[in-house]
């Protein structure tokens, strides 16, 4: 069994960042594509084998604008366009999640925070989200089949 897991804290790069960042795992776009290429290339390579679960998306910083709900319509047209259905899925609120992903077996167990462990993960995503880390270039198209 061949199984993965990402994190995302925006579905896609807007406006400047296309031209600073280059492509990059930290946007759900890219991350969603090389996860699933990946584990077909590893695996039977059939689409119909995999199990999708999808977690997260909560409005962690009221201050923010809600990315988690935009993290969510893009996650759900995603997988509609490319023909998956979720097999499980924890979404929303406006608390954080910890997750833990065991791929031998594909089981995924996810714990809801509270406000106070909510609001350090999500000082943690500002600040990951602030950083900025130029990436090369993919050397590959990625393409789903």
């Amino acid at each position: 069994m061949v199984g993965g897991m990402n994190h995302f804290l925006l579905a896609e790069q807007s406006g400047s960042a296309k031209d600073r960042y280059g492509a990059s795992a930290r946007y759900g776009a890219f991350a969603m594509e090389q996860l699933i290429n990946k584990v077909l290339s590893m695996g039977s390579g059939k689409k119909a084998n995999l199990e999708i679960k999808v977690f997260g998306g909560g409005k962690i910083n009221s201050a923010l604008d809600d990315v988690g709900a935009k993290n969510i319509e893009f996650v759900r047209q995603f997988l509609t366009d490319e023909g998956y259905i979720a097999s499980s899925e924890d979404l929303g609120g406006t608390f954080a999640r910890r997750v833990l992903f065991k791929p031998h077996s594909g089981r995924a167990f996810v714990k809801r925070l509270d406000s106070d462990l909510g609001a350090n993960v999500a000082k943690e995503e500002l600040a990951l989200a602030k950083r900025r880390v130029v990436l090369p270039a993919p050397v590959d198209d990625i393409e789903l089949f």
